[in-house]
């Protein structure tokens, strides 16, 4: 079973709805709106649909005093973690990254480029703080793999190997098919 959908509160609708739709290439589908649990409360729930069958993301627009709007959006840095921690990761294929990073830059958007060995991935942010990345298998995974995981998850102190291979990162105002190039 696959995931229908996963949910996320925006502060920004119009930028989230801007994002989704031009940066990523989602679909707006469905939006419900429906009273929160506090009289004279709502909220808007709006579904986007993520191309090639990937399942659905949707976003909360509050209208609620007694949530207020003394919180933050991002899934991480809401919670003081670093941006990087809670992420979106969007399956991709390894010769689609270059045309959907050249997307990311030209809607303006930083896009990073990390070699995980086996996943490829770009990242950047949406308007909510939210590390975003189109994510590439390059091998699958193997019995090894899974013995080496489980290993990994029960020990108290891992082995901690190298850090992750930065490949680039590109900033909009950097943008040009050269630049491009170097994540290709």
């Amino acid at each position: 079973m696959g995931v229908h959908h996963i949910a996320l509160a925006t502060k920004d609708l119009q930028a989230t709805h801007d994002f989704y739709t031009n940066a990523m290439g989602f679909r707006i589908a469905k939006t419900v709106v429906a009273p929160t649990d506090n009289p004279g409360g709502w909220a808007k729930h709006v579904f986007y649909e993520i191309p090639g069958g990937g399942g659905q993301i949707a976003f909360w627009e509050l209208h609620d005093e007694k949530i207020g709007d003394n919180w933050h959006a991002g899934m991480s840095t809401g919670l003081g973690l670093p941006w990087w921690v809670n992420h979106l990761a969007f399956d991709a294929k390894r010769e689609d990254l270059r045309s959907l990073g050249d997307r990311w830059l030209k809607w303006g958007t930083e896009v990073m480029k990390v070699d995980h060995g086996f996943v490829q991935s770009i990242y950047t942010r949406d308007p909510n703080g939210n590390s975003v990345e189109w994510c590439a298998d390059i091998e699958p995974y193997t019995d090894e793999d899974r013995t080496a995981a489980l290993r990994d998850l029960l020990a108290e102190n891992p082995e901690v190997g190298p850090p992750y291979p930065l490949k680039g990162l590109w900033k909009p105002e950097q943008y040009h098919p050269k630049a491009v190039r170097l994540y290709a």
